[in-house]
């Protein structure tokens, strides 16, 4: 977007759009803004939304209340998500839950639904590599419970591990995605505690 510089009583009016916008309101009105910055008239806000919209920043719809269009994207919604402690992408292994601190994330990009109850976890093995998950890749599970070929974090008989998840002749197990590990059978349990929705590769340097 090409756009020219603002006066500070500009810049005030652009911000309050974005306020508006990011805060799921609708956008103000031409008497609305002249109240919020306490301007003589209407026609003292509409001369700033006209300078706004010249110089490339809006777009109005002449004529229509509540009109105002950013001419910028929306800015990313931050979830902080824990995360909690390390998962073995390997055999299984005991593995106990820390929420030592938390990572970041835009869920739009990782197309996360809205309200969904999620966690994160670091991979620790190559159990999973021929999914393109790696060795301390960051993976985000959602609380969900989960079909068939599903990558799932699973307790199995008391263990934890990062697999696929298959149900066959009606009965579940987990499979690696490398051909080196064995399939897992639960002996007496097998507990999916949370489903996998992102990845995120610290390190990209990494394959």
């Amino acid at each position: 977007m090409d756009t020219m510089p603002m006066t500070d009583k500009q810049l005030a009016v652009l911000e309050f759009l974005r306020e508006c916008r990011g805060n799921g309101t609708a956008m103000p009105t031409v008497r609305e803004i002249q109240e919020r910055f306490g301007f003589s008239s209407p026609f003292s806000a509409t001369r700033h939304l006209m300078a706004l919209e010249k110089k490339g920043y809006i777009n109005r719809a002449g004529g229509r209340a509540r009109s105002t269009v950013l001419n910028e994207p929306a800015p990313p919604r931050w979830w902080n998500i824990p995360l909690l402690g390390a998962i073995p992408a390997g055999l299984p292994a005991d593995a106990a839950e820390q929420a030592d601190r938390c990572i970041t994330v835009d869920p739009d990009s990782l197309r996360l639904k809205k309200n969904s109850r999620t966690f994160a976890l670091e991979v620790r093995g190559d159990s999973m590599t021929g999914a393109g998950i790696l060795d301390r890749d960051i993976v985000i599970l959602e609380l969900s419970e989960p079909h068939h070929h599903d990558i799932v974090a699973a307790l199995i008989d008391g263990e934890t591990t990062l697999k696929r998840y298959l149900v066959q002749h009606g009965k579940p197990l987990l499979r690696a995605e490398n051909p080196n590990y064995p399939d897992l059978i639960p002996a007496q349990e097998l507990v999916i505690q949370g489903v996998f929705r992102a990845l995120i590769r610290i390190n990209q340097n990494r394959p």
